[in-house]
């Protein structure tokens, strides 16, 4: 079997996703990047980190079959380190063994598990390592973790034996990539108050939303109603009624202050309308209350397929509207409709 994957694994290219938490991530990219330097350097493979705040991020090793057992067998060894340098400082006596998760489409499991379970079995006898499938797929994905754990050596000898079954079976249809969601959601402030939003959805306006937290930022000196400490996110801020406040809203969101409410269109798609509404308007409402603009959407009109949504409001109020608006639709498109 070996040989096989090494023969004719030369000249084919296999990628392997891996969910790594935080930590373990760290350990992989070490000081200033240099320890993943290396590992690309004496592996031949690229090693791919995903971007985020998240507890979990995807490791994804692309290059010909000898290069990825090279990085594998590099990474299982810096996590046995890790396990040992660990242990100098803790009373346990068994070191625990070493722990990777893969993430595979769910398509190639069932060529994984093998009739009645059959392939996994004889992968676990003849490496020594532990492999459990999970029986459900990652949130908002096709693919399903892969546990491997034991010794380093073998889990090099299981991955091997992972990716011959992978190259067999390619996967069939369409996958859908796991993405891991963020941990925390970031806090904006605007319209005096502030609001958490999804922080997985492509911001349309990033510019906006940096001028809507300055303006936060810049009302904050001004004690609201003779409330002196400083506000915190979630806490409500009250809004000045005051010029003072209304100049500092022009000033410091760089947007025209002179005309104190002003009217921006949008057009929607008569199909995803619904999902700005929401069911009986609840959704539409929410946007209402946490931009304090004014939204109206226009009746559908008759062979048109598009909707027209007008706000009005102050500058900041329109954009936040407009934020929440797209942050609405991107969840549907991206079908992570739970927003």
């Amino acid at each position: 079997m070996e040989s096989k994957v090494s023969e004719g694994g030369l000249n084919v290219t296999l990628t392997i996703r891996l969910l790594m938490h935080g930590k373990e991530v760290g350990s992989i990219i070490g000081k200033k990047g240099e320890t993943v330097k290396k590992m690309r350097e004496e592996s031949g493979a690229r090693i791919n980190i995903s971007e985020g705040n998240c507890p979990e991020r995807i490791v994804t090793i692309t290059g010909p079959t000898d290069a990825i057992f090279k990085a594998f067998a590099m990474i299982a060894y810096k996590f046995e380190e890790d396990i040992i340098s660990s242990m100098s400082n803790s009373p346990a006596t068994s070191k625990p063994p070493v722990t990777l998760r893969l993430v595979v489409p769910a398509s190639q499991c069932g060529s994984l598990i093998g009739k009645g379970g059959s392939k996994i079995k004889e992968i676990r006898e003849s490496t020594g390592a532990q492999v459990q499938v999970a029986g459900d797929m990652l949130p908002n994905s096709t693919e399903r973790a892969v546990t491997i754990s034991g010794t380093p050596d073998a889990i090099i000898q299981c991955v091997k034996q992972i990716c011959v079954v992978m190259l067999e079976s390619p996967p069939k249809g369409a996958t859908i990539p796991y993405r891991p969601k963020p941990a925390s959601t970031p806090v904006i402030f605007a319209g005096g108050q502030a609001y958490t939003i999804q922080g997985q959805y492509a911001i349309p306006h990033p510019d906006q939303l940096t001028k809507l937290h300055q303006l936060a930022m810049q009302q904050t000196p001004f004690p609201p109603l003779g409330q002196t400490n400083p506000a915190f996110p979630g806490e409500k801020l009250p809004l000045h009624s005051s010029e003072e406040a209304q100049n500092l809203m022009g000033q410091s969101s760089g947007l025209d202050a002179s005309p104190p409410a002003s009217t921006h269109e949008l057009t929607i798609p008569n199909d995803l309308i619904g999902c700005i509404i929401g069911r009986q308007g609840t959704k539409i409402n929410e946007i209402r209350q946490m931009s304090g603009a004014q939204i109206k959407i226009a009746n559908a009109t008759e062979g048109s397929s598009e909707r027209q949504i007008t706000i009005t409001g102050t500058p900041a109020n329109i954009s936040l509207a407009q934020y929440l608006i797209n942050a609405r639709l991107t969840s549907e498109v991206t079908g992570m409709g739970a927003l």
